[in-house]
Parts: structure tokens; C-alpha cells; sequence
């Protein structure tokens, strides 16, 4: 019986993650995944076959978990108002479990070297960009987002704001504070189309107290 595998293609793109978390696109080379497992650069050469390919699954494999997970809430309630404010808030909680992987999302796919990626890698992109902004132009119809201007103002409530909070905070080193869900839930309900606004959040919680200014402290983009 052959004996496995002693390092698979998950533990490698891991160790990818954490490279470019720490370090930033530059350092995910094929040698520094091997040496950040223990592995031979063979082992990482048998299951990518170039730097181009590593860097496109490691960006792929990032962006296409949060957008599954993301898109999945947008179409979480019946009520459009909801699902919005419940994505504004998936996308800080994603962030605040995810620490590596979004801050290897404070970059974009052309710092992971899209141009040089195959075909195939730049299709699967794509797609995933489709059937995300896909998903974000719906609810906005189902919120009666009508125009430019409607539809550019439900980008920046579902997706531009939520993520400079998170920017903010891991671009300066910080953790993301406890009340960043409610601020961006509270920003994003501020922006939506006029309309009766739910009771509660979409957390069921009370609102939390909008901070005062004295209470808070401190190129092409894939929608992520």
C-alpha cells in the first residue's frame, strides 16, 4: 500500500496564508512554503507547478471561502433590509476569524500575480466575482435600488464600508473592536434605500448606542 502523502495541498496553502499575512504577497516563494512546513520544494513543485499557480490558489482559495460564506448571508431573509445589515455584519465577524486570511485580503488578485495565472485560475476569478456582485446587484433590486447613483450607494453600504473598517484596523495592527459589527450594521442601515426599517438589527439585539466622535479611535478591487 502506498504510504500517503506527509504534506497535503491544504497544509501548504495554509502556510501560504500565514506568509502573506505576515509578510505580504513577496514572501509566498515556493521555498518559503516548503521551509514554513518542513517540506521539500519538490513536495510543493509536485502540486503547483509555479509560483503563478501557487499564488493564484492561495488568493482563489481565500477570496472564494469568504464569498461563499458572504453571498450566503445576502440572501439570508426575506426581508432585503435584513440580509443587508446582517452582510454588513458578516463581513467584520468573517474578518475577526479569519485574522490571516483577511489580512491577506487587504491586497488584491494583481498583487498575487493574476496576470501571469492560467486561464483556468483567471476564469474561476472571475466567476467568483460574477456570482458575487451578482448577489449584491439582486438585493439591491429587492431593496428598490434604481439608478446609478441607487446602486452605487448599496456597493458602498454592502461592501466599501464594512471593509475599511476592517482595513483600518489590521492596515495599523490592531484587532478589530467589539462594537465594529454594530458600526457597520448602523452605517449600512443609514445608506439603504428609504423604506420601513426593522424593529431590531439583524442580530435581534437592541441597537447599540452610535459612538461619538471622542469614542472612537483608530487600483482595481475584487469584491471581497
Amino acid at each position: 500500500m502506498a504510504r500517503p502523502p506527509r504534506f497535503d495541498t491544504g497544509q501548504l496553502l495554509d502556510a501560504a496564508v500565514r506568509l502573506a499575512a505576515s509578510g505580504g504577497p513577496a514572501s509566498v516563494t515556493m521555498a518559503a512554503v516548503a521551509q514554513a512546513v518542513g517540506a521539500p520544494s519538490g513536495s510543493v513543485y509536485h502540486r503547483f507547478s509555479g509560483r503563478p499557480a501557487l499564488l493564484a490558489e492561495v488568493w482563489l482559495r481565500t477570496v472564494e471561502r469568504f464569498q461563499e460564506s458572504y453571498t450566503a448571508v445576502l440572501r439570508s431573509h426575506d426581508d432585503p433590509r435584513l440580509a443587508a445589515r446582517a452582510a454588513s455584519r458578516h463581513v467584520i465577524a468573517w474578518s475577526r476569524h479569519h485574522p490571516e486570511e483577511a489580512a491577506l485580503l487587504l491586497y488584491g488578485a494583481a498583487d498575487f500575480d493574476r496576470a501571469h495565472w492560467s486561464p483556468e485560475h483567471t476564469a474561476r476569478a472571475d466567476a467568483g466575482n460574477r456570482r458575487t456582485l451578482t448577489a449584491v446587484h439582486d438585493l439591491g433590486e429587492a431593496l428598490g435600488a434604481n439608478g446609478d447613483q441607487a446602486r452605487e450607494r448599496i456597493t458602498l453600504a454592502l461592501i466599501d464600508l464594512p471593509l475599511s473598517i476592517v482595513r483600518r484596523h489590521l492596515r495599523a495592527g490592531a484587532a478589530l473592536p467589539p462594537h465594529a459589527e454594530d458600526l457597520a450594521e448602523q452605517c449600512t442601515a443609514a445608506l439603504l434605500p428609504p423604506g420601513t426599517a426593522p424593529a431590531t438589527p439583524a442580530t435581534g439585539k437592541p441597537p447599540a448606542r452610535d459612538s461619538g466622535p471622542e469614542e472612537q479611535h483608530g487600483g482595481d478591487r475584487d469584491p471581497v
